[in-house]
């Protein structure tokens, strides 16, 4: 007999992941929609989100790194046999942990680090980036990071989060569970760094904590008005990133770019090569699902130290449904 689903809340599932979590997203683990399974045989956590026919795992099982596979397989009782599962934004080590259980795995994307220690704004690789802070300072854009405690004005930023969406085309969706959020359960542990131009708010970005073998901060969440000057994004990163420096932080992750920096190298040899084709068409000519040109762009410009590739994997095979359940639980369609 299978062990009965235990959902635990917030608060437990952030002990958790500050034990057992070595992925630089794991904060996404605390979304508003994700549930929580936790072990009944086993220590740790599965994050998902729950659907008829397909559970949709975000990232690997969090816990000890000798429990982590039989957390797996518990989790994986809990379905019956009824459902199947799709599991999203895996790591390099979390491959074989899917390929023995006879999964398909493929490259969904790249993921972008930087070292505090060794960044520095000199150099051609950084070029771009003076510039662009360059021209935000002229047009007088000034960066302050929000307090717990200060208050901010939440209209403006949801005018911004409007305005951000439908500058995009009409097309292109916000996506969700591969971001983060404003709100939630993870919303003390982010900071919030606010961008103003002539006293008006026009940008922000969010950054979540991150724990493992390269803890710091992520760069989770970014908006921009279209009137804000060119340059401003850049100004906040910059200002959010000289001060974990300051404190003495150890990375800053820049997180997934789904359909970024896919290449044969990464490519297990139990990926789906149907489904390899169709997400490097994607690659070239999906912009209006994702602008993962742009985004690889500006992260690239950064000059990142550490550049990942991460994986989706597939109970059975790559079946169109959960496709098709993967697009909506990510809210690209």
């Amino acid at each position: 007999m299978s062990a009965p689903v235990r959902v635990l809340d917030a608060r437990a599932a952030l002990a958790v992941l500050r034990a057992h979590a070595d992925h630089p997203s794991a904060i996404l683990a605390l979304g508003t929609h994700t549930r929580h399974y936790l072990g009944w045989r086993t220590p740790g956590l599965v994050a998902y989100m729950p659907g008829r026919r397909h559970h949709v795992q975000f990232a690997g099982p969090f816990a000890p790194e000798a429990d982590r596979g039989r957390l797996l397989d518990e989790f994986m009782e809990t379905l019956h046999g009824r459902r199947l599962l799709t599991a999203l934004q895996l790591r390099s080590q979390d491959v074989d942990l899917y390929a023995t259980r006879g999964f398909a795995v493929n490259q969904i994307g790249s993921s972008y680090g930087i070292e505090l220690s060794r960044f520095t704004l000199r150099g051609k690789a950084l070029a771009k980036i003076r510039q662009n802070v360059s021209r935000a300072r002229r047009e007088e854009v000034t960066v302050t990071e929000a307090g717990q405690d200060d208050p901010v004005d939440h209209q403006a930023l949801d005018r911004i989060d409007r305005e951000w969406l439908r500058a995009k085309g009409r097309h292109v969706k916000q996506l969700s569970f591969l971001v983060g959020e404003r709100g939630g359960p993870g919303r003390p542990l982010r900071r919030l760094f606010l961008a103003r131009h002539r006293g008006r708010i026009i940008a922000y970005i969010t950054y979540s904590p991150v724990w493992g073998i390269r803890p710091g901060w992520l760069y989770d969440l970014t908006r921009r008005s279209p009137q804000a000057p060119v340059g401003t994004v850049e100004l906040v990163n910059l200002t959010a990133l000289n001060r974990f420096a300051e404190e003495g932080a150890g990375w800053l992750h820049l997180g997934l770019t789904p359909f970024a920096g896919l290449a044969d190298e990464h490519e297990p040899a139990c990926a789906s090569p149907r489904l390899t084709r169709a997400l490097r068409l994607v690659a070239r000519h999906g912009s209006a699902v994702y602008p993962a040109r742009t985004q690889e762009a500006f992260k690239i410009k950064w000059d990142p130290h550490v550049i990942e590739p991460e994986y989706a994997a597939f109970q059975d095979r790559v079946r169109p449904a959960a496709v098709w359940r993967l697009l909506r639980a990510t809210g690209a369609l």
